[in-house]
């Protein structure tokens, strides 16, 4: 049996809705204090089999190297200092990865996050932002049908 992937595109020309965060949540771009505890959470967030995560000295290193990657567009969701969500896009409009810790979904951080993650971008002047879900990710998949994400292609895998 044959698994897909769908890619997801958000259309940046229209009137974007206003990030609603909870009000004990801060948003900022990844420090180098950051990288651990953003890393642990990528690694939990996968841990189901969505996705991997190379070891932390790796994962780092190929971040920081990866023509790519640009810190402000690597959002990061902090409750009491702990990082609880993070959105990491890469610098040609597409999201690489969002995760939220399994503790605090349900609670707007992945629909606020998203709503930063397109506001970044239209403000760069991007018309659109792209991601790939796994098509059996039904949970991810109403996060961004609710975010005015449409399929625009299905992948075999």
């Amino acid at each position: 049996m044959s698994e897909y992937c769908l890619l997801l595109r958000k259309d940046l020309t229209r009137p974007l809705a206003a990030a609603c965060w909870p009000a004990d949540l801060s948003v900022v771009a990844l420090s180098e204090e950051l990288m651990q505890p953003v890393h642990t959470l990528l690694s939990q967030g996968y841990s189901d089999g969505s996705g991997t995560v190379d070891s932390l000295e790796e994962w780092r290193h190929s971040l920081l190297h990866d023509a790519e990657f640009d810190p402000q567009l690597c959002l990061i969701a902090l409750r009491s200092g702990v990082v609880v969500g993070v959105a990491q896009g890469w610098t040609s409009a597409y999201l690489k990865d969002l995760v939220v810790h399994a503790g605090h979904q349900g609670q707007g951080i992945g629909q606020a996050l998203l709503a930063r993650v397109f506001a970044v971008y239209a403000q760069r002047g991007e018309a659109c932002v792209d991601l790939k879900v796994m098509e059996g990710n039904t949970t991810a998949r109403r996060l961004y049908e609710r975010a005015g994400m449409v399929q625009v292609q299905r992948i075999e895998l």
